[in-house]
């Protein structure tokens, strides 16, 4: 049986044993072994623990993906401290609410990045902050913050006010002896389609324990090298990419900004075996010109399927949505991304993985659902955070433990989990009951079809009607037709708005589709309201 580290000093340990030349990220033209991770972060954690950076302080990282990241968050966690990654997307109001919401305590920020300033961000939200904590003061805007750093100042060679001595570094092993599995390791920020962001926190046992329970379903090994464009900022890339390399004591291929030729380039050098991500991301890789002569032949058959040759691609639907949300650190349920799903399963999550419990709950009454019946998706285990910030536990958790998700699910006989939608997204149609996830999933297996994201709209005939925004070039006489055989009429969208680019599509800053934007583009009807080349327009469902 595999048995993997559950606290970060320990995983840092394995794999300079195990792994140490090999190399743990690639970030274009860089690269860090997993021996050097430990050696320089370990250096670094000597710098961060002469400034008082220590157990429990938290320390926020505003930086893109790359080398720094990496050093940075491991020296954090190799002494206990826990890191806030912050998104690079934020503004200055969100960045402020983030910082006051996960009392950061310390933060290391890149002077620049894609024409912003984060510098000149954190001082339009407390002024003169910096200069207050370089000189030991704290600033009522941020009263938790005690030191503001520049990522060059801290990696590369030791500073004035960051003594090397080996004091500090005989402390740095005291304090890895002393983290545990329970001790904090990440404060990460979510949010609903709608909510406002939540700082979800997980401990080093349940961050570690919830990637390793993925690792098979997706197929990562001691011997890959996964690709993954998502930032480390979220989920996907610090639990799905950063993290389930080491874990695996793999290596990952990343980029600060993907780049169609560049990242082609990096996965024919580097021989990448896995690309995972979004699918949107596969597709517009696989839709670039420079593709038709890429080789990327080493991508193995777990990989998303646009990047796959067209003998290799499994059928719409025949691999497992795998499934899972920023509370549970990634995925808890799914199945083998290199095998096809029973027939009878096409469109299914899979199965929930070792350690997690899944529950369908009646919304309204609270009653455990019989199988196949629709309710809420309720989630216990070993891979669940630990708590949300500024929420009390009887306030997160039903009274038997589990986490409601304000999904819509449905789990069948064997086990099989089903996808239905968002609690806060399903609306009536006339009396009847809609759900998002469900129209969208049937529109996406129309030709040609890339994204398909669906809300209700205000009609003033029945109330609500069914609108949906849909990446494509596939023409809208197309795109109605094919819904119209594929549901009922009441979840026919009776309002399209129709793109080829999917920029158009509405974002949060924790990457989730933002439904009030996406309701107000569709009530734009005949209007453009982004620079991409969209059209709304009436459908007759």
């Amino acid at each position: 049986m595999r048995s993997d580290p559950t606290n970060f000093p320990a995983l840092l340990r394995r794999n300079r044993e195990m792994h140490g030349a090999k190399n743990a990220l690639v970030a274009e033209n860089r690269s860090i072994t997993h021996a050097e991770l430990d050696r320089d972060s370990r250096a670094l954690a000597a710098r961060l623990v002469a400034a008082g950076v220590g157990k429990s302080a938290r320390l926020g990282l505003l930086l893109p993906n790359g080398i720094e990241w990496a050093v940075t968050s491991a020296a954090a966690w190799r002494i206990g401290a826990v890191v806030v990654p912050l998104s690079t997307l934020l503004r200055p109001p969100e960045l402020e609410a983030q910082l006051q919401i996960a009392a950061v305590t310390h933060l290391v920020l890149t002077q620049t990045f894609r024409d912003r300033s984060y510098l000149d961000d954190v001082e339009v939200v407390a002024p003169g902050v910096t200069a207050a904590t370089r000189a030991g003061r704290r600033h009522p805007r941020l009263p938790s913050l005690r030191r503001v750093w520049i990522a060059d100042d801290l990696p590369v060679s030791p500073v004035d006010d960051l003594p090397v001595s080996p004091v500090d570094d005989a402390l740095v092993g005291a304090l890895e002896d002393a983290v545990r599995p329970a001790d904090d390791f990440v404060v990460l920020f979510t949010s609903g389609s709608r909510g406002a962001p939540k700082g979800t926190v997980h401990t080093h046992g349940s961050a570690l324990r919830a990637v390793a329970s993925g690792l098979d379903a997706r197929r990562i090994g001691a011997d890959d090298r996964l690709y993954i464009p998502m930032p480390f900022f979220w989920t996907g890339g610090l639990a799905g990419g950063l993290l389930s390399a080491l874990v695996a004591g793999a290596t990952l291929l990343t980029e600060a900004v993907p780049e169609a030729e560049r990242t082609l380039d990096l996965l024919e050098r580097e021989r990448a075996t896995l690309f995972r991500g979004w699918p949107d991301q596969a597709a517009r890789l696989a839709s670039h010109p420079r593709f038709a002569t890429a080789d990327v032949s080493s991508l193995g058959p777990a990989s998303l399927p646009a990047v796959l040759p067209p003998a290799r691609r499994p059928a719409p639907g025949a691999r497992a949505n795998l499934f899972g949300m920023t509370e549970t650190f990634g995925p808890y349920c799914g199945a083998r991304l290199d095998l096809d799903l029973p027939d009878a399963k096409f469109g299914s999550c899979g199965q929930p993985f070792d350690g997690v419990e899944v529950r369908i709950v009646d919304p309204g009454t609270g009653m455990i659902c019989s199988p196949a019946e629709i309710g809420e998706i309720r989630v216990r285990g070993r891979n669940v955070m630990r708590c949300i910030v500024g929420r009390t536990r009887d306030a997160t958790f039903d009274t038997d433990g589990f986490y409601p998700t304000g999904d819509l699910g449905s789990v069948d006989a064997d086990g099989y989990l089903w996808y239905h939608g968002r609690r806060d997204d399903m609306f009536k149609v006339k009396g009847a009951t809609v759900f998002p996830g469900e129209v969208e999933a049937a529109i996406r297996t129309i030709d040609g079809v890339r994204q398909a994201h669906v809300t209700n709209v205000p009609d003033q005939k029945q109330g609500d009607a069914v609108g949906v925004l849909v990446v494509t070039t596939t023409a809208l006489d197309e795109l109605v037709a094919g819904a119209r055989v594929r549901l009922s009429a009441f979840k026919v969208p009776t309002c399209w708005a129709v793109t080829d680019s999917a920029d158009d599509v509405p974002m949060t800053a924790t990457a989730k589709v933002d439904k009030a934007a996406l309701q107000e583009l569709l009530l734009q009807t005949g209007q453009a309201t982004t620079s991409g080349p969209l059209s709304t327009r009436e459908g007759t469902g």
